[in-house]
């Protein structure tokens, strides 16, 4: 892999090759139909080699079609069984890494931003990147005092890369619509974008990572790592050593799965609250599992190493107290009261007339692992929801097509929706009533209004 493509013309005909590419595949399926082929094989065939060319070129691109990808990548398990074995592994590959820059454009990097003795920072550096990611790499290093540190290097021309591909693929969502039932795709390459030049600024993910390390500093469930230095292109954090949680989706135990599943729970709702940022890309390529010092000590004492605070969300107060309002309601069957909360904040548009009964029926099925004292996430679970979402025959596609999503839930939406199909990757039994109970604002009843 030579340095990351930046001219748009060249970037522009790798990603519009891949409509071509979904039609001429489509093509070659009806050829193989009228060969005597059932319709269940070539669609299967069809899959595996639209999953294969898909997540390969964006994956070589890097950028937005990288950061596009590892986005879509936390929705595998909600792909229908028989097509989600041919995307999977393309998916998964996608959380981990993608094809790294050229050393010599790593050096020239440092050089520029770290001046030319930047060596002399680091007792050593290891050129070859522990990880590559959509919009930089890390490589592993000790700093000069001594730490084991993480050197996060932007590839050059990412910033014009990111807004590119975004562009480009949003002309074509609709043919990516098919990959995740009942989601469209569209508003998440919107979203996307807009969060870019965050992303971008190393600046802003130092103060949020800072943040963060200073209120988990003691954390028993949590870990982040201190920055040490920071600078344009470039971000030093402390190493952590872990277990890289797609490695316990692939191959964890019970227990492993469990652990890991509640301390995601616990940080996506504990976050926010304490630190009124919400970390805002959870993919697992983002999370270590880091166990005990004591060999052993089983998953119960592990922790969650928690990296990337490129893209957070700012709620000073929290996660908004409508949330967990209406989820209480909803469990206590207060329909009229949730269709009113829901209309305030702006779900439900004025100028629609919904029956608050049908609405009540419509988030029981979605919100049932805030019901149960104990949760079993799994991909059959979040596969009905998907189908009863998408099947255009059914009351709750209708009804769904009606909801609105606020702008300023926006982020919330996703992350939620990501997190949940993590813990349905890794099959992972959640109390996550205890959660919402301790950390979500008005999802426990007080006297105060």
């Amino acid at each position: 892999m030579s340095d990351l493509p930046r001219k748009a013309v060249t970037r522009t005909a790798r990603l519009a090759a891949l409509p071509l590419g979904f039609a001429g595949r489509a093509t070659w399926g009806l050829g193989k139909r009228i060969g005597g082929k059932s319709a269940e094989i070539v669609a299967r065939e069809l899959q595996q080699r639209t999953a294969e060319q898909l997540f390969k070129v964006l994956g070589e691109l890097k950028g937005g079609a990288m950061k596009f990808g590892q986005a879509l990548s936390v929705f595998e398990s909600a792909l229908p069984e028989e097509v989600a074995g041919p995307y999977r592994a393309a998916l998964t590959k996608l959380q981990e890494a993608a094809p790294p820059m050229p050393t010599r454009t790593v050096h020239g990097v440092l050089a520029e931003r770290l001046g030319e003795e930047w060596r002399e920072l680091f007792l050593e550096f290891e050129d070859k990147p522990a990880a590559a990611a959509s919009i930089g790499q890390v490589h592993r290093a000790v700093w000069h005092d001594g730490r084991e540190v993480a050197v996060k290097v932007q590839y050059p021309g990412a910033g014009e890369a990111l807004l590119s591909d975004l562009t480009q693929l949003s002309r074509f969502a609709r043919l990516l619509g098919p990959l995740i039932p009942g989601m469209d795709i569209k508003p998440l390459i919107t979203e996307l974008r807009d969060r870019v030049s965050e992303e971008l600024d190393y600046g802003l993910e130092a103060e949020a990572q800072r943040e963060h390390a200073e209120e988990f500093a003691d954390d028993p469930d949590v870990v982040v790592p201190q920055v040490v230095h920071q600078c344009d292109q470039i971000l030093v954090t402390e190493w952590i050593d872990g277990i890289p949680l797609s490695e316990v989706i692939a191959d964890g135990t019970e227990e492993q799965r469990d652990r890991a599943g509640q301390l995601l729970a616990r940080f996506l709702f504990s976050g926010p609250a304490r630190t009124g940022l919400l970390h805002a890309d959870p993919h697992p390529g983002n999370f270590r599992l880091l166990p005990g010092g004591d060999d052993e000590e089983g998953p119960e004492s592990w922790r969650l190493g928690v990296l990337d605070f490129g893209t957070v969300d700012r709620l000073p107060g929290g996660l908004p107290e409508t949330i967990g309002t209406c989820l209480r309601l909803t469990l206590e069957g207060d329909a009229e009261t949730v269709y009113e909360l829901l209309r305030e904040e702006g779900f439900v548009k004025e100028t629609i007339d919904l029956d608050p009964d049908a609405v009540l029926e419509y988030l029981l099925p979605i919100i049932e692992p805030a019901e149960a004292e104990v949760f079993g996430f799994s991909r059959g679970w979040m596969r009905n929801q998907a189908a009863r979402i998408a099947d255009l025959r059914s009351p709750a596609h209708q009804l769904g097509k009606q909801l609105n999503l606020p702008p300023s839930y926006l982020l919330i939406h996703r992350v939620t929706l990501s997190t949940i199909g993590v813990l349905c990757q890794l099959n992972a039994t959640v109390r996550l009533r205890d959660e919402l109970e301790e950390w979500l604002p008005g999802f426990v009843a007080t006297d105060t209004p």
